[in-house]
């Protein structure tokens, strides 16, 4: 029987020696893509933050990602290299050949296989990874993922030789009762520059969600890092849980003031692929068709983004990267059992499976 006495102990002590034993991790992630004002107090910190080591590490993960993509420069034509530079993304109508297209459509939307969902807000993500198990039933993605051109685009904007994650993706809004989507909100998705591509298998109107972002706020320039500076002060301390996880969210009548232009929303046609440095300020488009559903090969990419070189172009290190993701998953489903919820990302099994 555990005495009171050494119970109290517990309760005043022990949260002290985790925050203590902690700390040392916590000052180490200063050097990785640790992101969270609220999850980490040296991220957090209002004095670090006013010595500058939020816009420190801005701008050195910026040099850095312009570093390497001057390494792969070489791989993609100049005017994408341009295109990216200004607007912070880059349009392909009509990427793949119309052949091309339609086998890789059809073999999509015959897919079964396991998945992951996130629901947020009104909305359902339905996510299947492209690993090698799924890719050896779909050769129309194969051949996506081995085109070269493919592959140079996605991997110059992220930093990368290699082919970032891929997934098949399936965004239902305006399906769940409610809170909206808060993807709906202007935001970025961390301080350093990342790469998202979506390969749209359906058409996406302008009242149907399209993807929306702010040309050029990929750009650092003073007046960014003033504002970021100002925000990172308080930031821990912000009511929106997804800005103090270190998205921060930007109301739309704060971009004047970032000397930008309105954001743009890209309605686009089916067999079109959107390649955009998501540090850049974006969102999903407002959505006057309810539901709707749109499908899409889905990839995304953050690094290191203080490693200055774009990595090795060997499969194994693709293979470590399933792994770890893999490791993740695994991770978050035991916490979540042990609190007897879902975890963000649930399972889902085709229905032959359940």
């Amino acid at each position: 029987m555990v005495s009171p006495n050494r119970q109290n102990w517990r309760h005043v002590f022990a949260p002290g020696v985790r925050r203590l034993l902690s700390l040392p991790f916590q000052i180490l992630a200063i050097g990785t893509g640790a992101k969270s004002f609220v999850g980490n107090p040296v991220l957090g910190s209002r004095l670090l933050n006013r010595l500058g080591l939020h816009v420190l590490r801005l701008v050195v993960a910026d040099r850095v990602m312009a570093f390497r993509r001057l390494l792969l420069a070489a791989t993609v034509p100049a005017a994408d290299r341009a295109t990216l530079h200004r607007d912070g993304f880059v349009v392909k109508t009509d990427f793949l050949p119309a052949a091309d297209f339609a086998a890789l459509e059809a073999e999509i939307r015959a897919l079964k296989a396991p998945a992951r969902e996130c629901h947020q807000g009104d909305t359902i993500t339905h996510r299947v990874l492209l690993d090698e198990e799924t890719l050896a039933s779909l050769p129309a993605a194969r051949r996506l993922l081995a085109d070269r051109r493919y592959r140079r685009l996605l991997g110059y904007v992220a930093g990368r030789l290699r082919v970032p994650g891929q997934w098949v993706q399936e965004i239902r809004s305006g399906i769940l009762p409610g809170a909206p989507d808060p993807q709906l909100n202007l935001h970025v998705d961390t301080f350093q520059p990342t790469m998202k591509a979506w390969l749209f298998l359906d058409d996406v109107a302008e009242d149907e969600g399209p993807f929306t972002y702010v040309p050029g706020s990929n750009r650092l320039n003073l007046a960014r890092l003033a504002y970021e500076y100002r925000r990172s002060l308080d930031e821990r301390h912000s009511p929106d849980v997804l800005s103090a996880r270190g998205s921060l969210r930007v109301p739309e009548a704060d971009l004047p003031v970032l000397g930008l232009p309105p954001a743009r929303a890209l309605a686009v046609r089916r067999n079109t692929l959107v390649i955009a440095d998501t540090r850049g300020l974006h969102r999903r488009g407002d959505l006057r068709v309810r539901p709707s559903t749109r499908l899409e090969i889905w990839s995304m990419c953050r690094t290191n983004p203080f490693n200055p070189l774009p990595g090795l172009p060997f499969r194994w290190c693709d293979r470590l990267d399933l792994a770890l993701y893999r490791a993740w998953l695994r991770d978050q489903d035991r916490r979540a059992a042990k609190q007897g919820g879902n975890p963000a990302w649930r399972l889902v099994l085709p229905a032959k499976d359940r």
